[in-house]
């Protein structure tokens, strides 16, 4: 009888910390549309973690490599850079969108087509503690298509 005991009490304890686990959320995740010929684009979309979390990178099968970027000013001139990891803090939504935050997908093994559905996958770490990874399809969006005026109609 207390073996049984102690195994539903450890499973009811790995159930709560499960429950308890943080989490995140992606919103609106999209791709940037290509022309022909064109080998690089942006992935975007919004990030809420439940707990401290940090977006460590990306990957996708349509890309020979996938970073973390970020475009910031510096010297009067718009400059690119990869990052070792984005934070996430707890409850806030961190946007990655054109000129901020943004899934670099470099060397493109081919177009990006507006109505196409990408997989991406997402690895976030927890405080050093766990990792998870986040399976996405992405739709690709025109070039000049914002997130808005895709759900506009004009008549």
């Amino acid at each position: 009888m207390k073996k049984l005991q102690a195994f539903w009490l450890s499973m009811t304890l790995l159930a709560s910390a499960e429950l308890l686990a943080a989490g995140v959320t992606v919103q609106d995740p999209w791709i940037r549309a290509t022309v022909p010929a064109q080998k690089v684009t942006g992935a975007f979309m919004q990030l809420k973690a439940t707990d401290n979390a940090t977006l460590v990178s990306a990957s996708s099968p349509v890309a020979g490599v996938v970073e973390v970027h970020e475009m910031v000013m510096q010297d009067n001139v718009m400059r690119m850079r990869a990052l070792a990891g984005l934070p996430l803090p707890a409850g806030k939504v961190v946007e990655l969108k054109p000129g901020s935050y943004h899934i670099m997908l470099m060397d493109l093994k081919q177009p990006m087509k507006a109505g196409d559905m990408v997989p991406v996958t997402l690895t976030v770490n927890y405080a050093g503690k766990s990792s998870e990874q986040i399976e996405l399809k992405v739709p690709v969006r025109e070039m000049m298509a914002r997130p808005a005026e895709m759900h506009q109609h004009q008549h």
